[in-house]
């Protein structure tokens, strides 16, 4: 095992059976963390989005905070009760993708996957920059550097995820809980305050807020619907991360389906309970919050803010007061939701890599996607998504209301589709179905599930008229250019197998076997080339070489004459000095003389052990091969030689269990070690 292999062990573990994949398997406690995470954290930064969208009109339009949170938890209590239909009927994990492919055909289904592959990426994206957020408020020096410290959580992630889906899980699972029951503590007490009559304000409420400029009180119904309508739609962030938990079903244990039904009805109900809660206690408590980039809209008597003011986001200031007089439980509070809004991204790492692999089993995205790696996770797709992330991060200097923006279109994309998909089963179902109980539990279903789709679809209209110009256009852009990716990746991969189909021809043997061994000294390779191609009985063999060189080619022919090979040596001038050219005009014009004949091409090649030792022996033979691989019947073996400094190899080989010495192969003098030799005696 070299340094590679045991610092790759040391990150991500011991690799792990295929037959170990049960291991692997969730309990309610673990996947609830694991697969709640993003919809639970969205309450650190969905109440701030509709406070900040309501800003506009100023600090009286706050009046109708909890009756868009009421709104909106009516929205994840529909969304939630429908998925709890969808995980009993699609239990395979495919989620939106499957119901809708089943459903509505291979194009929604398309639509649905490159939706929610989009989402997948943003809410890494938009999780990962509000904890760098909440870092900085709690430690200075991180700030102005939000989008490094973003970066690096990303890493950190996807480490994680590398080491599996059960260990990460059980890793995630004490912050998650610890964000529960701090958020819920806060609330709790901060309602109980209320209750007496103590709830104290939010440092913020001494603020004075400006509406925007169109806004306040010149803004007509029209408007008033509109900016409510958009804060709406921006608390509907709390609505992501839902779908997870479908597509997440095989990661339960049995029995999956009711497992993760479960998961979901508790997710809906602690969600909406902490973002309700929130909402009315920031109400209560006066808070002022605004764009970070309308700063200069918050004055203090008449006053603008001291330069390099910091807007805490929402839960921060509400700890920070109602815990004025325990500094503690203010630190945990801030701590917790920081480590949760990073581990939030955690559901998107557990989400895309499966449905990665679906698309890819179904031929719509790259097939490396499907493999699983050592520690049985989709490594493949775990690495694609911490890209795609870091990119996005980066690009947007973690900025969540920049990144919120584009947010929950391609969600609600796939909600809408997958909704409709489940009428369309139901509805099927009910055609052939006859037993009086089960028709009753099916058209309850689909009325469940119309609910919801009449539900997300105004929540998308509504997005789409509030969000287009504010970014989502970059959303729908990208979930086109996934859409035309992916049916060209599966066009070609049809195209593929159609082509590789076996038929009668290829039963006709070739009529010879033309074999040529290059030259380029007379040593060693060369002649283990030569005795290799005599081996295989070709029709024709002989030796080529490219001369660019006169007196070189005068010496080899010479050798050649000497040793008498038995093998004719075939000489091919280059007057350019061009090496690779000549040799596959050659070959292709030995296989125009004979189209049904085949051309075997025989290239020496040096084995070294040292990576840099690479870079000087075998290029020529690499560009030989690159370009023979387009020649139509032309068969291209290395024939290769150990040199010296491949004894890095054999190290490796003993350490393996097995030693050889280069000569050992050929006299059969191969050597196992005592401790390989007590387990075959075993």
């Amino acid at each position: 095992m070299g340094i590679g292999d045991v610092s790759k062990r040391i990150l991500l573990g011991r690799k792990l059976r295929s037959s170990q994949l049960g291991e692997t398997l969730l309990p309610k406690r673990i996947a609830l963390p694991v697969f709640a995470s993003d919809a639970l954290s969205s309450v650190a930064y969905a109440p701030d989005e509709i406070f900040i969208m309501l800003s506009l009109a100023g600090a009286s339009a706050f009046v109708w905070s909890w009756k868009i949170g009421i709104a909106v938890a009516l929205v994840m209590a529909a969304v939630v009760a429908s998925y709890r239909q969808t995980v009993h009927a699609y239990p395979s994990g495919g989620g939106d993708y499957e119901v809708a492919t089943v459903n509505l055909g291979a194009k929604a289904g398309t639509t649905v996957a490159s939706a929610l592959l989009v989402d997948y990426v943003l809410t890494v994206a938009v999780s990962i920059s509000s904890g760098a957020q909440y870092a900085a408020g709690a430690i200075p020096a991180i700030s102005g550097h939000e989008a490094t410290v973003a970066i690096a959580f990303v890493i950190l992630l996807a480490a994680m995820n590398l080491r599996g889906i059960r260990e990460s899980g059980t890793f995630f699972a004490i912050p998650t809980y610890a964000f529960m029951v701090a958020v819920l503590g806060m609330c709790a007490f901060g309602l109980g305050e209320y209750v007496l009559g103590d709830l104290p304000l939010a440092e913020s409420a001494q603020y004075d807020l400006i509406p925007a400029p169109g806004y306040g009180d010149a803004m007509t119904t029209a408007a008033l619907v509109f900016l409510l309508a958009r804060a709406f739609s921006s608390g509907c962030a709390a609505l992501t991360g839902v779908e997870a938990i479908s597509n997440g079903v095989p990661a339960f244990r049995r029995p999956k389906s009711k497992n993760a039904a479960t998961t979901l009805l508790l997710l809906g109900m602690i969600a909406i309970t902490m973002m309700l809660s929130i909402i009315v206690l920031a109400k209560q408590m006066g808070v002022q919050i605004v764009d970070p980039g309308d700063i200069d809209r918050l004055t203090i008597n008449g006053q603008p803010l001291p330069a390099g003011f910091d807007q805490h986001p929402l839960i921060a200031q509400l700890a920070d007061a109602i815990f004025h007089d325990f500094r503690p439980a203010f630190y945990v509070v801030i701590t917790v939701t920081g480590i949760i809004l990073v581990l939030a991204a955690n559901t998107a790492f557990n989400g895309f890599p499966v449905l990665g692999s679906i698309l890819a089993k179904d031929g719509y995205a790259p097939r490396a996607l499907g493999s699983r790696g050592d520690r049985l996770a989709y490594s493949n797709g775990i690495v694609f998504l911490a890209v795609m992330a870091i990119i996005l991060i980066y690009v947007f200097d973690a900025e969540p209301t920049r990144l919120i923006q584009l947010y929950i279109v391609g969600v609600f994309v796939s909600f809408n589709l997958s909704q409709l998909g489940m009428i369309r089963h139901w509805t099927r179902h009910l055609k052939t179905e006859t037993d009086p109980a089960v028709r009753r539990r099916m058209v309850r279903s689909r009325a469940i599930n119309a609910v919801g789709l009449s539900f997300t679809a105004v929540v998308l209209v509504v997005v789409l008229i509030t969000k287009f110009l504010a970014g989502a256009w970059i959303t729908i852009l990208a979930m086109a250019v996934f859409f035309v990716i992916m049916r060209a990746i599966r066009r070609h991969y049809d195209n593929v197998d159609a082509e590789l189909a076996a038929d009668e021809e290829d039963k006709v043997l070739p009529t010879r076997v033309h074999a040529i061994v290059l030259v380029g000294k007379l040593h060693k390779p060369t002649l283990r080339a030569l005795a290799f191609a005599k081996a295989t009985r070709p029709n024709v063999l002989e030796g080529v070489y490219v001369s660019i060189d006169p007196d070189a080619t005068a010496r080899l022919m010479e050798e050649w004459d000497e040793r008498n090979l038995g093998v004719p040596l075939k000489v091919l001038h280059s007057p350019y000095r061009e090496l690779v050219r000549p040799i596959v005009d050659y070959a292709m014009e030995i296989k125009k003389a004979n189209p049904r004949g085949v051309v075997a091409v025989y290239i020496p090649e040096y084995v070294v052990g040292k990576w840099w030792e690479q870079l000087l022996h075998n290029q020529t033979a690499l560009r030989l091969k690159g370009r023979l691989l387009f020649a139509p019947g032309v068969m291209v073996t290395s024939v290769p030689y150990q040199l010296r400094s491949s004894e890095l190899v054999r190290e490796r080989e003993e350490r393996l269990g097995v030693w050889t010495r280069p000569t050992d192969y050929r006299l059969g003098n191969v050597r196992e070690r005592p401790d390989t030799d007590r387990q075959i005696q075993k």
